[in-house]
Formats: C-alpha cells, sequence, structure tokens
C-alpha cells in the first residue's frame, strides 16, 4: 500500500471513526465523529467541522468557520475570512496575522454546498439549505432555501426536509 501523504498536526481535535484521505493539511482545527476528509483538503486552526459531516476533495475551509452536524461540502469549495484581504499595509510592509481580523462563518445543520461554490466571510448558510455549483455566497442563506448564481441568489425552497 502507498504512503499516506499527510500533515496533521498534534493539536488538531479528531472524532471517532474519522476517515481522511491522502494530502491534507489540518492544524488547530476541531473534526466530529463520523466524519469524511477528501483528499487535498486543508482545515485551518479555529475551525470547527461538525458530526456525520463529508468534506469533498480540494476544499479550504479557513481560520473561523464552523460547519455543525450533517453538512455535505462538495469539491473545491473555498471559504474566505479575511473581508479586504490586502498583502501589505498601508506602510508597504508585508502583512502578518495581527493586521487582519477573522470575521466567522457559519454553516447549520444538514446545509449542502455544491462544488467550487465560494463562501464570503461573515455569512450564515442556514439549516437544509443547499448552495448550487459554482455559486458565490455574499449574504445570509435562509434555512431550507435553494441558493444558486453569482452572486447567490435564492431559486427555490427545499421540499424534502
Amino acid at each position: 500500500m502507498a504512503p499516506k501523504f499527510q500533515n496533521i498536526a498534534p493539536d488538531v481535535k479528531l472524532g471517532e471513526n474519522v476517515k481522511i484521505f491522502d494530502f491534507v493539511n489540518l492544524y488547530g482545527c476541531s473534526i466530529g465523529d463520523n466524519t469524511k476528509i477528501g483528499a487535498f483538503v486543508e482545515i485551518q486552526k479555529n475551525a470547527f467541522i461538525g458530526k456525520n459531516c463529508k468534506i469533498s476533495s480540494h476544499t479550504f475551509i479557513c481560520e473561523g468557520v464552523t460547519i455543525e452536524d450533517g453538512v455535505f461540502v462538495g469539491h473545491n469549495v473555498t471559504f474566505i475570512n479575511d473581508k479586504y484581504p490586502r498583502a501589505t499595509t498601508a506602510d508597504g510592509e508585508l502583512q502578518t496575522e495581527s493586521d487582519w481580523q477573522v470575521v466567522p462563518t457559519l454553516v447549520k445543520r444538514g446545509a449542502s454546498i455544491g462544488s467550487s461554490a465560494t463562501i464570503l466571510c461573515g455569512v450564515t448558510i442556514g439549516e437544509g439549505a443547499i448552495v448550487g455549483a459554482g455559486s458565490v455566497v455574499t449574504r445570509d442563506v435562509p434555512p431550507y432555501t435553494i441558493v444558486a448564481g453569482v452572486p447567490a441568489k435564492p431559486r427555490g425552497k427545499v421540499k424534502d426536509r
């Protein structure tokens, strides 16, 4: 069997029966029981993933993101945590961690996020909501609402709860 190439820092809190595929980068995060983490996923410090979630491959979950229980995150989803990202300060110096502020994002229980969606910081995706593939979420998504597009807009209601 080929070796697993995983970078799982000692400060990661893993629940029971967590399945982690190859080429992941996890540090300072918490992952709940029975969650699956796909290949090429990065989950940063102070990110929290609930129980019974599926995080598909090539997904980036940054600091400040909380994903509740039973959430599906499709392939290549990106979460953003900085409202005004810049490389340098007003003085032209390279920014450090102290130069920016994490803006939290919350994905509520049972929501689904389609492949290649981008979730901007500071939003809440409601319980049971569905985000269409390729969407850019710039505002809160109400519970059991289907959103899609760039920017994501309501397209309907989830009928099967």
